[in-house]
């Protein structure tokens, strides 16, 4: 699967004020309508699946430059401004409980623009998919709460979505997208640059995870009950030391608890049964079977390199933007005057084009002399 990047980000409270909201709202707008107009849809999510594209977005709105309320704000907003009538493309899901609802939310959208079940299907598998890639496949400690699917007229779509970690007290976003598509279970290895990045990170979907992703598959045809004496034979009698005592000890606390030392205690040896007689062919059938979560994965992963000496990938996929302020006062305070002039100008611009004067829009290159110099960043 083809995803886009990777974005860490410290947690904050909190909400936007609503005179913030009514202004980010108000430029947003414009801002979707002419990328669209000018660019299309496909070319629009693209460029939301940009990590650093979506991170300058949410400055020119003039919120927190590096904060885990970009993520859920921006989304949030779009979600509002964007319809299926004007724009051709709709935000699915969202934080929390509003996440829950994307596939109702595809459907709708499917419904409205004459899909086919088949399809509405398929990207409801696919919204699933990605969640679960995140989530179980790739474990740094991130618990998924926020997850927004973007579905255009076309079929194209994106999803941005985002995990917490609260021994870190920081926040991970992760970013797809539909182009280019060739596995859910092998990402590209062109995550984006951030703050934090785990020494010890269990990435079933990297590359150099291939041989472990067909061995944990061949495991989970196995008898459970099988699997269960590979899995207790890797378990040290209690008067045993272990060879953990004798490794240095790591500053990193995720990585003292995701070692290939340490096997998880919470498998669902019911999910295993329902692996036993699903058979899956391949990894991706593996992951989709509904119960797996990141014991299952990580149990298999141990138990494979143990019995095939296939090891996985430990990297962290992780790899190491304001226009009008922000609203935490950083770098400077917003400047609403300045904000309002310039929704203002897009409104107009948009409003121009549509009806002949494109040369209006072209001029927008020019936005900056409306705007003091010291505004910009």
């Amino acid at each position: 699967m083809y995803r886009t990047g990777t974005a860490n980000l410290p947690l904050h409270g909190g909400k936007a004020p609503s005179w913030l909201t009514g202004r980010m709202r108000g430029l947003a707008r414009p801002i979707a309508d002419i990328m669209i107009d000018e660019y299309g849809t496909e070319k629009f999510i693209e460029r939301l699946s940009d990590p650093y594209w979506f991170q300058a977005l949410g400055c020119v709105l003039a919120y927190d430059w590096h904060s885990s309320g970009v993520t859920t704000v921006v989304t949030g907003l779009l979600k509002t401004v964007l319809t299926a009538e004007d724009h051709g493309v709709v935000v699915c899901g969202g934080k929390g409980k509003t996440s829950r609802k994307t596939p109702s939310d595809i459907q709708t959208a499917g419904e409205k623009w004459d899909f086919s079940q088949e399809t509405i299907d398929n990207l409801v598998y696919t919204s699933r998919m990605t969640a679960k890639v995140d989530n179980t496949a790739i474990q740094a400690g991130y618990q998924l709460y926020h997850h927004a699917f973007l579905l255009t007229q076309d079929e194209k779509w994106a999803v941005i979505q985002q995990g917490l970690c609260d021994e870190e007290c920081s926040a991970r976003r992760y970013h797809w997208l539909s182009n280019n598509t060739v596995s859910f279970v092998e990402a590209p290895r062109n995550a984006v640059a951030c703050n934090t990045k785990h020494a010890k990170v269990l990435n079933m979907v990297a590359q150099e995870s291939e041989a472990s992703r067909r061995a944990s598959v061949d495991l989970s045809k196995e008898p459970p009950n099988k699997l269960m004496n590979l899995i207790q034979s890797t378990a040290r009698p209690k008067n045993q030391a272990s060879l953990q005592t004798w490794l240095p000890k790591s500053e990193d606390p995720w990585t003292q608890t995701q070692t290939t030392l340490n096997m998880p205690r919470n498998i669902n040896w019911d999910t295993l049964s329902r692996i036993y007689e699903f058979q899956p062919s391949n990894y991706e059938e593996l992951l989709a079977v509904k119960g797996v979560g990141p014991a299952t994965v990580r149990g298999l992963a141990l138990v494979a390199e143990l019995v095939y000496g296939d090891e996985p990938s430990w990297e962290d996929p992780v790899k190491f933007s304001f226009a009008y302020g922000g609203k935490d006062g950083v770098p400077f305070p917003v400047d609403r005057k300045s904000m309002d002039e310039s929704i203002t100008i897009l409104k107009k611009a948009v409003e121009d084009a549509r009806v002949g004067e494109k040369e209006k829009l072209r001029s927008l290159q020019n936005l900056r002399r409306f705007v003091p110099t010291s505004n910009n960043a």
